[in-house]
Formats: C-alpha cells, sequence, structure tokens
C-alpha cells in the first residue's frame, strides 16, 4: 500500500523516507541538474522531501489518479517550475520523457499499489471495511470497475485472477458463489461482496489470517487497474532511462509486484557470460548494481509510527555502466 503517509502533527509521514533520501542521493550529485522521477506520486510525500533536500532538482510526477495529481500541485507549488505533474500510468515513462525532451533520469522511485488516501475514500470502493459501490479504479477516467468484473466475468475468468492476484485458495468456491449471488441481482456494493466472500470460504479457513475478503479485494483491484501488467513494462522502462550512476527504488507491498522487481532487477545485474569462460566478456557484463541486499524491511519503529507500512519491501539498483 503506497502512499502510507501517517497523518502527524507535522502533515503526511511517506515510508521510509529516509532510507529513500539516503539511497538516491548520491544519483542526484552526479548532476548539476538532476531530475528525479516519481513514478506514483500520490500525496506528493516522498517528492516534497527531496526537493526541499535538493535545490537543484527537478521533478517528474507521474499518477493515474486525477485527485491524488491535484492534491500534490497544491503541495508541491511552492517549487514553482522545477515541478511537472503528468496524469499517466507508470508505463507510459517512455512516451512522458520523450514529450519533455528528457533523454535520460537521475534517480527514479516507485512506491507501489493502492494509496491510503484511496482506502481511506469511502466512495472509491477500495476497502472492504467500508460499504461503497464497487469502484476500485485508481483513475477514475477509466471506464473498467471492480462491479464490471464482479457481474461481467465468467466463473473461470473469476477463479483465475482470484488465484492469480490474490493467491486465494478457495479461487473457484468463491467465484462460484459470485455468479450464483449476481444470477439474483447485480452485486454492487462493497459489503455486499465482503460478505459473500466470507461466506464462501470456510469456516475453520476464516479463522486466521485476517478478514476473508482481503484477498479478493486485492485481486479485483489489481485487474481492474492492471497493475502487475503495467509493472512489468514499467520496471525495465525505468530502468532504461536512467543515467550512468542513476538510481531506483521500489517499495512494493505484496508478494506479486516484488517478485516482478526482484527478478527485473536481477536480469540487470547478473554478468552473461558463459560459465565455460576464463575471463568475463565486457559486453556481457551487467550494467546496473543492486543497492540492497534482498528485500529490505521497515525499521520497528517506522511500523509503529505508520502500521500500514508494515508490508513494505524496498530494492534498490544504479546504473554502472551503459548498454552495450
Amino acid at each position: 500500500m503506497r502512499d502510507n503517509e501517517g497523518v502527524t502533527g507535522h502533515g503526511h509521514v511517506p515510508v521510509m523516507l529516509g532510507r529513500v533520501m539516503s539511497l538516491l542521493a548520491p544519483a542526484f550529485a552526479t548532476s548539476p541538474s538532476p531530475v528525479y522521477v516519481d513514478g506514483t506520486l500520490g500525496m506528493g510525500g516522498h517528492a516534497y522531501a527531496m526537493l526541499e533536500a535538493h535545490p537543484d532538482l527537478r521533478l517528474i510526477g507521474l499518477d493515474r489518479d486525477t485527485t491524488a495529481l491535484d492534491r500534490s500541485r497544491a503541495r508541491l507549488a511552492p517549487f514553482g517550475d522545477r515541478v511537472t505533474l503528468v496524469h499517466a500510468i507508470y508505463d507510459e515513462l517512455p512516451s512522458v520523457l520523450g514529450e519533455l525532451g528528457v533523454d535520460r533520469v537521475h534517480g527514479v522511485l516507485f512506491d507501489l499499489g493502492v494509496s491510503s488516501p484511496q482506502l481511506d475514500e469511502v466512495d472509491r470502493g477500495f476497502a472492504y471495511s467500508y460499504d461503497a459501490p464497487l469502484d476500485m479504479r485508481m483513475d477514475r477516467t477509466q471506464d473498467l470497475t471492480a462491479a464490471d468484473v464482479v457481474n461481467g466475468y465468467s466463473v473461470g475468468q473469476l477463479a483465475r485472477i482470484l488465484r492469480e492476484y490474490g493467491e486465494e485458495r478457495f479461487a473457484v468456491r468463491v467465484a462460484q458463489a459470485i455468479v450464483r449471488e449476481r444470477a439474483k441481482e447485480p452485486l454492487t456494493s462493497t459489503r455486499a461482496l465482503a460478505e459473500l466472500v466470507r461466506t464462501a470460504i470456510p469456516a475453520a479457513t476464516r479463522r486466521t489470517g485476517g478478514h476473508p475478503a482481503k484477498r479478493a479485494f486485492q485481486a479485483l483491484r489489481i485487474e481492474v487497474n492492471g497493475e502487475l501488467a503495467a509493472w512489468e513494462r514499467a520496471l525495465p522502462a525505468a530502468l532504461d532511462a536512467l543515467a550512468l550512476g542513476g538510481r531506483i527504488v521500489v517499495l512494493s507491498y505484496h508478494s506479486l509486484e516484488d517478485r516482478i522487481t526482484k527478478r527485473a532487477l536481477a536480469e540487470r545485474t547478473t554478468d552473461r557470460t558463459p560459465p565455460d569462460l576464463p575471463v568475463p566478456l565486457p559486453e556481457l557484463q551487467p550494467a546496473f548494481r543492486l543497492l540492497s541486499r534482498g528485500a529490505e524491511l521497515p525499521s520497528d519503529d517506522e511500523i509503529t509510527t505508520n502500521p500500514r507500512a508494515a508490508s513494505v519491501r524496498l530494492r534498490a539498483a544504479e546504473r554502472i555502466r551503459e548498454a552495450v
């Protein structure tokens, strides 16, 4: 869950802010006019801190949520023309940079998943703890909603997304229950869906692991917003855009996102010289190096201050040579 910006007396507190800033700071020192991309701008907490700490930094901020962009625009207004905000999904980064005439960037941050404001705005339909319309669109200008998925997908389609995106053991049972119920009348509310999922899952399983609807709501949100497919395109594009010495930081909140991140970074940081050759081949040396040993976790203090940060996993990398 990104933008886990717990409201404090000093405003919003972005997730792992100190660690993110320390990882990206060396990249901003490689250029007199560094460019920083925040691919998931949200409420602009990370962006504000970066702009304040680095007076020569230029921000290009992307978000698919127009409400988040409006809020960030107001929050970042003091930085004037150092800020460029774009309504776009992060996999559109190459076209955004092309339109802005930017060839290379020096730092990139992706804080993935649903934001705290999106969860807390009842009418968005992301949370099973509120009764709201089944929406779940991060970008409310798009057509597809969670209600469309729940009421229009076949049993097989529903079971697939519940299994793949929600890692739901009882995906078929839940899908069948949804189709039976919608035959009586369309499912339109989060409360009705959450209760339906709860009753479809065996009672013994419901006793542990939190609310039974959590996995189903995650799966629907990922499907509605095309999150994983977009992330599989966005991460390689961002790596390609990094200048020599440029750095990328990724904050993931569930295993599916983190798995994609781990795989993509491994591909870029691995020596591809055949093992039977006596010396490494320069053209097969990695263009990136990892900056984190595995996935870094938040500190206990951060989780205490901001419980929604508990599931975050951080990975980071640096470009160490140009691609051959």
